[in-house]
């Protein structure tokens, strides 16, 4: 109950008061201990919560297997019409929960009834996952806490880093077994600004974050991105703006060489309205030239087993089985998440350099080599795999992206 009452920036002030003291001196060991203990208590509630929703997922499924069996599928495909006919702003209906938490009975004499599509109806009941906490939210990153004060300040030493991997294993935590890639750990000591003290667990070790094009921090590119929903780390590691647009974009890391002639096929160069801030701060419009592609990431074939699974994909894609997941290109092993199935919009500036970066993105072959040379391009297999996703413009099954640049690293 403490960890959820106190303000997390009281943790800061109750770890730079213990540490300002002199050298030998036990004043303040015990609320360092004690608070130790909160962030422990705290980070296995969330682990727990987790563990509650993927059990309500794995119920509905095992239940929804059991409605294959026993009618044929026809729930299945029902639910699949009615997700297919409804309008994609519009949000989908469900009824009411029973007090144990189970859905109700889904009627048949909706509108879209497998009655008005040539088919017999069926009563069977379709629940849908109800799992609901402001401390976990499911497809998104847990963040968990730690409470470790640190001596080298705000920028965590490796000694630091070390103490917090401890800290997740000791016995009294007992969380490490129950960490999963991508949960962020944050060490709650060094305050509530902007990403301090935030951490992503790789499976192993903790990883921090990068800083090479965010002041904020953002993830770090030892991790695959399409391995994680579009927004899995959204409002967990917090986006900062240094580009002008008017939402935050997170940089994602993907490589679409696998897809380089198919971007090639669809390269347009378009015009755009759009805003740009004179020197006094007004907003005025422009028209803007871009380059712009799309390629397509397809899910494998649809099948009635797999439509079983559909509810894990909103909810729980880890839960989907790997053999209805698509594998990422030169990744033997590492999946792609279901949520980036769809269309995936590139879109680069509208200038000799903007094309000759996405074409450099492309990988070789696939467009002509340039016989000049232009500077600000992206080089290394590393640098190309650099993105901001268009939040603007996104929407499920639509992903917006465009490269970051050389230009927009941060100078310290």
């Amino acid at each position: 109950m403490r960890g959820i009452s106190m303000p997390t920036h009281d943790y800061a002030r109750f770890a730079h008061a213990y540490l300002s003291q002199p050298k030998g001196a036990s004043r303040g060991l015990s609320d360092v201990l004690s608070l130790a203990l909160t962030t422990r208590a705290y980070t296995k509630v969330v682990l727990r919560l987790r563990a509650q929703a993927e059990s309500e997922a794995r119920w509905i499924t095992r239940l929804r297997e059991e409605h294959v069996r026993t009618c044929g599928g026809c729930c299945t495909n029902q639910a699949t019409r009615a997700k297919d006919e409804r309008s994609p702003a519009s949000p989908p209906s469900s009824s009411p929960p029973y007090h144990d938490g189970h859905a109700r009975p889904t009627s048949s004499s909706g509108g879209s009834s497998s009655s008005s599509s040539g088919t017999s109806s069926c009563a069977c009941p379709l629940p849908r996952p109800s799992f609901h906490s402001p401390l976990f939210r499911p497809n998104r990153a847990a963040l968990l806490r730690v409470f470790v004060p640190s001596p080298d300040g705000t920028w965590l030493s490796d000694i630091s880093v070390e103490e917090c991997e401890a800290e997740l294993r000791r016995s009294g935590a007992g969380v490490a077994k129950l960490l999963r890639a991508g949960d962020v750990v944050w060490d709650i000591a060094l305050g509530d600004e902007r990403n301090i003290g935030r951490m992503v667990w790789d499976g192993n070790y903790l990883v921090d974050l990068d800083y090479k094009y965010s002041s904020l921090g953002e993830l770090s590119p030892y991790f695959h991105s399409l391995a994680f929903p579009p927004s899995y780390f959204h409002r967990v590691i917090r986006t900062g703006e240094s580009t002008g647009d008017n939402q935050p974009s997170p940089i994602v890391y993907v490589d679409i060489s696998p897809w380089g002639q198919e971007i090639a096929q669809n390269l347009q160069l378009l015009q755009e309205r759009g805003k740009a801030e004179t020197l006094h701060g007004a907003l005025h419009d422009v028209v803007l030239w871009v380059h712009r592609s799309s390629f397509k990431i397809r899910a494998p074939a649809t099948t009635e087993h797999s439509r079983v699974h559909s509810h894990l994909r909103e909810y729980f894609p880890h839960l989907i089985p790997r053999s209805e997941r698509r594998a990422i290109p030169r990744l033997p092993g590492v999946f792609i998440d279901p949520n980036w199935y769809g269309t995936v919009v590139v879109e680069a500036e509208g200038t000799q350099e903007g094309l000759a970066d996405l074409q450099e993105r492309c990988g070789p072959g696939v467009f002509p080599p340039r016989p000049e040379a232009i500077t600000g391009i992206a080089k290394g297999v590393e640098r190309r795999r650099i993105w901001r996703v268009i939040r603007e413009k996104s929407r499920p099954g639509e992903i917006w992206l465009r490269p970051v640049r050389e230009k927009e690293r941060v100078t310290w």
